[in-house]
């Protein structure tokens, strides 16, 4: 009956294997780790090696050493999260890198703008000289420009896009992903008096523009002006 029984995947979850697997014809089927059983088994052997430090925030060098001391049975989970982590840093390491504000115009806005990238966000700070909070803004932007290398933060003279761009929408913050625009803030009204860089930081990292440490917002919130420009 056996001989005469069609050939299966000997790892189907069927009644056949079962009974195959039961009269030692078939191996038994190979356990599968999934990926939070990995990511549990390894934060338990950092936690014991390290006391601290996540595992994300590990250098390859150091999931070397950490790999020296882990025991046998724990090598194949630990070896299987060290390929996902090199993967992950090979492409951080290659995404784009910006880190500080970099002065646009009217004509570089396709490309700088637009054309950024699919996963890449985009602050552009619409602004004009002399305006004291467009001051204080690009220098809150060129502190976190440093400080999030992979967002593109941009500054531009507001009527080299927009002709014309009325004073009273000043400071203006456009912020675009996959060249559409996400979000938008629009005047002075829409910002708190005495403006600090957490302030700022905790409007674009809620936006999803930045990654900030920041937990709650510094102060009430910043209203995200969606009225008409002009």
């Amino acid at each position: 009956l056996l001989l005469n029984r069609e050939m299966q995947d000997p790892n189907e979850d069927t009644q056949w294997n079962d009974i195959l697997r039961a009269k030692g014809i078939i191996p038994p089927k190979e356990v599968e780790i999934t990926e939070d059983q990995v990511n549990d088994l390894v934060d338990s052997v950092i936690a014991e090696k390290t006391g601290e430090k996540k595992m994300e925030d590990m250098t390859a060098d150091e999931l070397d050493d950490i790999e020296d001391d882990i025991d046998e049975e724990d090598e194949r989970m630990f070896e299987l999260y060290k390929q996902q982590r090199m993967a992950e840093l090979k492409a951080h390491a290659a995404l784009p890198k910006f880190g500080s504000v970099r002065e646009i115009s009217g004509q570089d806005w396709v490309e700088q703008v637009n054309n950024a990238g699919e996963d890449i966000w985009v602050v552009v700070h619409l602004y004009r000289p002399g305006v004291e909070l467009c001051n204080v803004i690009n220098h809150h932007l060129a502190q976190l420009a440093q400080r999030n290398p992979l967002t593109k933060f941009l500054k531009a003279v507001a009527t080299t896009c927009i002709e014309n761009y009325p004073d009273h929408n000043l400071p203006t913050i456009f912020i675009y992903k996959a060249g559409q625009m996400q979000h938008r803030v629009i005047g002075k009204e829409s910002f708190p008096s005495n403006l600090k860089v957490e302030d700022v930081e905790w409007m674009l990292a809620e936006k999803g523009a930045i990654s900030s440490d920041l937990t709650e917002n510094p102060r009430k919130p910043i209203k995200d002006a969606m009225s008409s420009i002009y």
